[in-house]
């Protein structure tokens, strides 16, 4: 039943008035610089905010043999963060509602050159409605919004009258197996809302994502006998211009996957890394290419790596050097599938509900050409996964930045969605 107004404005007014306590949060989880394999601080953080709440809170290891043994897992590599899942149940005392799952990501890409940016991207600055640094918008701002919408509902002498559960997960910028790794733990819900920076828009179809390492071996000779020798990095070169037939190929196919079909690119092939040789007079004897490629929703990522492996192959036995020193592949990292969410189910409709409120603007959807932590929900247990959140700019760029007006709309929506979908009781 949707929400009565004097309610929801209730639940509005609460979000603004803890709005500032929400921004420090904010700051506060921007300023770990949680890289990769360094999210244990932040992860403890985390964890005492949800402790200071009352909340049941459960910190795990990723289990790498159950990880393994499951299709959706991405690849694990010494690089794979060791960094735990903090998960924090909310338990009614009568449930009457429906459950739900809140999940966000702690884990940021590399800021790159520091010199790039207006100003460091582990120091949060605000100029304006923008909240600039790395990880804001991607996506701590979205974590806050989870906890805070709880906290708009407590504000007001209310908490859900279902389990809410709250996870904060790591891997997503490099497997999605930290989300993998909380559904294989047993963390169910009926729906699930992760608030990554979609533009207060909600993701209706999703692509999957395969990262791999070309690695080449050359024929090393000094550079007044280049002939020779055989140069590893020039030969990488050459199986890059392969891979971006694969590319176009696969994008021509488009037309047969309805989400899909109107984006000028939706499969990317983005060479992310590139490394070789050892000596600027020696022709390289190595070189290895990291790439990322994306897959249509329904592909198999087992089926989409089998096609880059032949496309790799068939290019090498047409190179004369290549066909007598194949290149090799690793799969080191996504393996994984994409998703559509499919319109009409009730939790679509109470998060429009929701969003209209909060904005004033009817929920619109759209493709997103990236990995999202949603596909596990959505694949693997079958239930309305809901990416929605802030607006930004220059995610993985330089000066990333989140719109504070934005997130104040999206904690507002995220409250009156656990308030209508999970129902609520009196927090005394």
């Amino acid at each position: 039943m949707p929400l009565d107004p004097d309610r929801a404005a209730r639940i509005a007014a609460s979000v603004a008035e803890g709005f500032a306590a929400q921004v420090e949060h904010i700051q506060g989880l921007m300023r770990f610089a949680s890289l990769r394999g360094q999210e244990h601080a932040i992860q403890d953080f985390v964890g005492r905010a949800y402790a200071e709440r009352g909340l049941a809170v459960e910190r795990f290891a990723m289990d790498h043999a159950a990880l393994r043994a499951h299709p959706g897992s991405g690849r694990i590599t010494p690089e794979h963060s060791d960094a735990p899942i903090v998960a924090a149940i909310h338990r009614p005392r009568r449930p009457a509602g429906r459950s739900l799952i809140l999940q966000a990501h702690v884990d940021v890409v590399p800021p790159g050159p520091a010199d790039l940016w207006t100003h460091p991207p582990f120091e949060p600055v605000i100029d304006g409605d923008w909240l600039y640094g790395r990880g804001g918008a991607d996506m701590k701002a979205g974590h806050a919004a989870n906890l805070f919408a709880l906290d708009a509902l407590a504000r007001i002498g209310l908490r859900p009258a279902a389990e809410v559960t709250l996870l904060s997960v790591v891997e997503e910028e490099s497997t999605g197996n930290g989300a993998l790794a909380a559904h294989l733990r047993g963390y169910r819900a009926e729906a699930a809302l992760i608030p990554e920076p979609e533009e207060e828009m909600l993701v209706r179809a999703n692509t999957g994502v395969l990262w791999f390492t070309i690695s080449v071996r050359g024929r090393p000779a000094h550079v007044r006998e280049m002939g020779a020798g055989a140069n590893a990095i020039d030969a990488a070169y050459r199986v890059v211009g392969a891979l971006r037939a694969l590319e176009a190929r696969w994008n021509a196919e488009k037309a047969r996957h309805p989400h899909f079909a109107e984006a000028p690119d939706p499969i990317n092939l983005n060479v992310g890394r590139i490394a070789g040789g050892d000596w600027a007079s020696a022709v390289p004897a190595w070189a290895s290419v990291a790439c990322r490629i994306a897959l249509y929703p329904g592909t198999r990522a087992a089926d989409a790596a089998a096609e880059v492996e032949a496309a790799v192959a068939d290019f090498a036995r047409t190179d004369p050097f290549l066909a007598k020193n194949p290149p090799r592949i690793a799969f080191d990292g996504f393996f994984a599938e994409g998703y559509v969410l499919e319109p009409g189910s009730e939790a679509e409709a109470v998060l429009g509900r929701a969003h209209a409120c909060a904005t004033g603007e009817s929920l619109r959807s759209f493709m997103s050409p990236s990995y999202l932590d949603a596909r596990v929900h959505a694949l693997y247990e079958g239930v309305p996964a809901l990416c929605y959140g802030p607006v930004s700019h220059d995610i993985h760029g330089i000066d990333e930045r989140v719109s504070l007006a934005s997130v104040e709309r999206i904690t507002t929506a995220i409250a009156l969605f656990v308030a209508e979908w999970c129902g609520t009781e009196s927090l005394a």
